[in-house]
């Protein structure tokens, strides 16, 4: 089994010719130490990238770290040239008794992250009319009804771990209910694509990526279940959709079409609510870390969307993608010969100066900025608006309804070590 590599896992099958290995085929636990303080505090590398000459090259990820506004948006402006094919690449090789039980799975296609050219824009057509405006409003009766209903569940008791209780939750029923899954499925399917990620980029021990090996592969057998009913008994719905993209009927699909849906339709449901979860989870600690910007929206509910965006900006959801480049190129005056890898920091990018006046403060009152932490150009988040949406109802039913909520005092908040999703690990709340 080790031709399978990790990161079929997440949708990037070992058929794929754009797949690459990870760098780290050991663990070095200083260097594993340096990549968790980094993750967990970003921004004072990315202040000190903005103000260097060129491009930094950041050992922790093994890459050229691009973190101006301007630059960002270059790299994402050429696509030709810094390719997305390494987008999902594993930082951790997982352990061979892993890498078995991965090769029990039904991945092996490409997925609308690490794809560039004709082929992505086959996978993200679907993805862009699957969550297009007027189906994200179909959907916000639906999300209103469990944004109260998980609110009506914890306000009684005075206080809440907001992550697990809520943040977790909403997301993860709103995307399974787009894709079409019975909801009893809804819980192991999230649990299982949090455990893909953990697989993939952070450090566990051999019996535990045993595990989560086993889980993503169920998640995969999940989804493969899911796409044969619907190529039986087709519904509106996110699976239906990308059926009809990938595999229409009536040929029955081939290996390499099964596997390139199931891997689809795992990331739809992996990005579909990790994102959400973890702006849900910064949007509220900042709001109530500056006490002052928490009080004024609750006596301001216009301020909201605006909120949402600047909690967005403050703290990016996802921080950034890898790039590799195509050919030799130059980016800020730095050299990269073809094969170089870059970190595009979108946090960084949202942070510089150039972008607005006092980038280092939360301010729910900003005038509107074109910040990146959606991304930008081919690769933009098909799902923001989605994501957006859940975030404002949030922040609509909270202030109404816990005007007083605070965080929990003498209780730190450690952010998740990742560059992907991040978010607190654990948000205790009272009021």
């Amino acid at each position: 089994m080790s031709d399978v590599p990790p990161s079929s896992i997440i949708g990037v099958g070992h058929r794929a010719r754009t797949t690459l290995p990870p760098r780290r085929q050991t663990v070095d636990v200083d260097a594993l130490d340096a990549l968790d303080a980094l993750q967990r505090d970003p921004y004072p590398r990315y202040a000190q990238a903005r103000r260097s000459d060129g491009l930094t090259n950041v050992p922790e990820l093994d890459a050229w770290l691009v973190a101006r506004y301007a630059d960002v948006q270059e790299v994402l402006n050429r696509p030709s040239d810094f390719s997305s094919a390494n987008a999902l690449r594993p930082d951790i090789t997982p352990c061979p008794a892993a890498l078995a039980e991965m090769g029990k799975g039904i991945s092996g296609g490409s997925v609308v992250l690490t794809t560039d050219g004709e082929r992505h824009r086959r996978y993200r057509d679907p993805h862009t009319r699957g969550l297009s405006p007027a189906r994200v409003i179909t959907m916000i009766p639906f999300i209103t009804e469990r944004v109260t209903a998980l609110i009506d569940g914890f306000a009684p008791d005075g206080e809440v771990e907001l992550m697990s209780s809520y943040a977790e939750r909403l997301p993860g029923e709103v995307i399974g209910r787009l894709l079409g899954l019975d909801p009893d499925d809804v819980p192991a399917a999230v649990h299982a694509s949090r455990r893909a990620e953990q697989l993939l980029f952070r450090p566990l021990d051999p019996d535990d990526q045993v595990a989560a090996a086993r889980d993503s592969v169920a998640l995969q057998h999940l989804m493969d279940d899911y796409a044969r009913r619907h190529r039986e008994d087709p519904r509106s719905d996110l699976c239906t959709d990308m059926i009809r993209a990938l595999c229409p009927w009536p040929d029955e699909p081939t290996a390499e079409q099964r596997g390139e849906l199931v891997s689809t339709l795992v990331n739809v449901l992996l990005a579909g609510h990790l994102t959400t979860t973890a702006l849900i989870g910064t949007a509220l600690l900042h709001l109530l870390r500056h006490r002052d910007q928490w009080e004024l929206l609750c006596e301001r509910p216009e301020l909201i969307p605006g909120a949402v965006e600047e909690a967005a900006r403050f703290d990016a959801p996802i921080q950034g993608f890898r790039r590799v480049t195509t050919r030799d190129a130059i980016l800020a005056g730095t050299r990269l010969p073809a094969g170089t890898d870059v970190f595009v920091a979108f946090g960084s990018a949202n942070r510089d100066k150039a972008l607005c006046d006092r980038p280092d403060t939360f301010d729910i009152t900003r005038p509107s900025v074109r910040h990146l932490a959606f991304g930008h150009g081919v690769h933009s988040c098909p799902g923001s608006r989605l994501a957006r949406a859940q975030v404002r109802i949030t922040l609509e039913k909270l202030t109404r309804r816990l005007p007083g909520l605070r965080l929990a005092p003498e209780r730190d908040i450690t952010m998740r070590p990742t560059l992907i999703h991040r978010s607190p690990e654990e948000l205790p709340l009272v009021w």
